[in-house]
């Protein structure tokens, strides 16, 4: 966990559509705040230099990496985590998509790759395969070949796109 030399302060911000504050560093990366303060802990950390996605998150309504900003940007933000976006009605169709194509296997890369599909998915709601490909690339995983979580994005995009 990086600390700064400097005194702890309050950040507040939006969490799943609550208002959160925080006493923290202010250097102190989202990812610890929201893994060990607020018990988010469906953010995970898997490289901690942003290389992965496993600790993607939506801020402001960007996909961003928490590992790589520290709390203190994250001030009057509104962030939603992989527990604020499964909560979310408009998305049990793609979770039962990632049930049934074998999308999530170990687990770590998942959360992050849910929430790029669903920042993908409210731009383009319809994407092409090429698109989800560009949608999905910022997030690495070790144990499907991607060809399942590719499988449960058209899927959803299939269903959605019905009558």
């Amino acid at each position: 966990m990086t600390k700064s030399h400097s005194a702890r302060c309050d950040t507040s911000f939006m969490l799943n559509g609550q208002p959160r504050t925080v006493h923290a560093y202010p250097a102190e990366r989202l990812l610890d705040v929201l893994r060990q303060d607020l018990e988010m802990t469906g953010t995970k950390e898997g490289c901690g230099e942003g290389e992965c996605g496993a600790c993607a998150v939506l801020m402001d309504g960007s996909l961003v990496v928490s590992c790589l900003i520290p709390v203190a940007q994250a001030e009057g933000a509104n962030i939603i985590t992989i527990e604020g976006a499964t909560a979310d009605p408009r998305w049990s169709k793609l979770q039962e998509a990632f049930l049934e194509c074998g999308s999530a296997q170990c687990g770590i890369c998942t959360p992050g790759m849910f929430l790029a599909t669903v920042h993908l998915l409210e731009k383009k709601p319809r994407p092409t395969m090429d698109e989800i490909r560009e949608g999905l690339s910022g997030n690495l995983c070790r144990c499907t070949g991607y060809g399942q979580i590719l499988e449960a994005v058209v899927q959803d995009a299939r269903q959605s796109a019905l009558p």
